[in-house]
């Protein structure tokens, strides 16, 4: 754990400085200040253009996913509907049949009654 801490920091530590060096390069570069500020404004609409763009492909693809996840949840819906009435008409046939076993083998008894009552 130890390791990715020191990679973590190592990896923060690298970006920061090389976020300084490009600052300080521009800053230093031998032009003039007009066109350094040209560039970094330059560079500062780049880099938010950027980072629309990122938004924007984030968006799609999250409407995208909600989309599919709709799709997919309809179907579940469905098929889970489609069981619960196959599984109730079974449950049904299944009653109906025990139903129909257990009337048959109390018939026989009560006739048998019956008539040796008479």
């Amino acid at each position: 754990m130890s390791e990715n801490n020191d990679f973590g920091a190592f990896l923060i530590g690298f970006l920061v400085g090389g976020l300084t060096g490009a600052a300080v390069s521009l800053l230093f570069a031998p032009q003039a200040g007009d066109e350094t500020r040209t560039l970094i404004h330059d560079k500062a609409i780049e880099l938010r253009d950027r980072a629309s763009e990122s938004v924007e492909e984030a968006r799609l693809k999250a409407e995208e996913a909600m989309k599919e996840a709709k799709v997919k949840t309809d179907e579940w819906t469905r098929l889970a509907k489609q069981q619960a009435e196959e599984m109730k008409v079974k449950g049904e046939k299944t009653l109906e049949e025990s139903r129909e076993k257990i009337a048959g083998t109390i018939n026989p008894k009560e006739q048998a009654v019956s008539e040796s009552e008479i």
